[in-house]
């Protein structure tokens, strides 16, 4: 067996929220969000608010999602999308092997780090988390 990509730990939260994703995040992720928007489930919000305007057949769809969805509003609907859609990228980070060895498997093979954007992006992400968490609180 050749030597593996590091285990995914450093990116814990984001990527394993995906493992059962992995196969078919796009679909998964949009079918549950399909339930989701059925049973009227919101997330907890940031207490920053993020202003974007759409394209026109983007604010088409949502008005559409809207219209399917009534007990669901635009908002909740742009937050569930964009969730979903940051979970895809996140997963569809290639791994990159890099130089250093920080493991073995149970084959005794070399685990080596991730070279690529996942470490960064998830270092960024929990630390971004952090403080907006403390806002939240406030």
């Amino acid at each position: 067996m050749g030597p593996k990509p590091a285990a995914m730990g450093a990116a814990t939260g984001i990527i394993a929220a995906n493992s059962a994703l992995s196969t078919e995040p796009s679909r998964v992720s949009f079918k549950s969000l399909l339930n989701r928007w059925q049973q009227h489930e919101a997330a907890t919000l940031t207490a920053a608010e993020y202003s974007v305007r759409l394209p026109v057949d983007d604010a088409a769809r949502l008005h559409a999602l809207v219209e399917m969805f009534p007990g669901c509003s635009k908002e909740q609907i742009i937050t569930d999308l964009l969730s979903a859609a940051f979970r895809e990228v996140s997963a569809s980070m290639p791994y990159v092997r890099g130089s250093k060895v920080i493991s073995t498997d149970e084959q005794g093979d070399p685990v080596y780090e991730d070279a690529g954007h996942t470490p960064r992006f998830a270092e960024l992400t929990r630390k971004h988390r952090k403080k907006l968490a403390l806002a939240t609180k406030e």
